[in-house]
């Protein structure tokens, strides 16, 4: 074959490809591929993995501590509202 040959050949592959991929065929194809990705290679998949589990073992922590910080605060008001009800008002001043 020529130049020519390998060129025209090129030239009327383009547009059959292009209809088999803007097919019916062609998109359930494409949709599966976006659906399933290529996986991972194993040992990528569970250092991600534990990556993942120790930035939310680490937020975990933290929301553990502000609750208990919250209750702290929470007793101690309410050990001032109930205090403060059975002491008598402050004394007027005569003057």
């Amino acid at each position: 074959m020529s130049i020519v040959g390998i060129a025209l050949l090129v030239a009327l592959c383009i547009p059959i490809v292009a209809l088999l991929v803007d097919s019916p065929i062609g998109r359930a194809i494409g949709a599966r591929l976006e659906r399933h990705p290529p996986r991972a290679q194993p040992g990528e998949a569970t250092a991600e993995l534990e990556k993942r589990l120790a930035l939310l073992e680490g937020d975990v922590e933290m929301l553990q501590k502000s609750v208990d910080e919250l209750r702290e605060e929470n007793e101690f008001l309410r050990r001032l509202l109930e205090e403060g009800r059975g002491r008598a008002a402050l004394p007027g001043d005569g003057a």
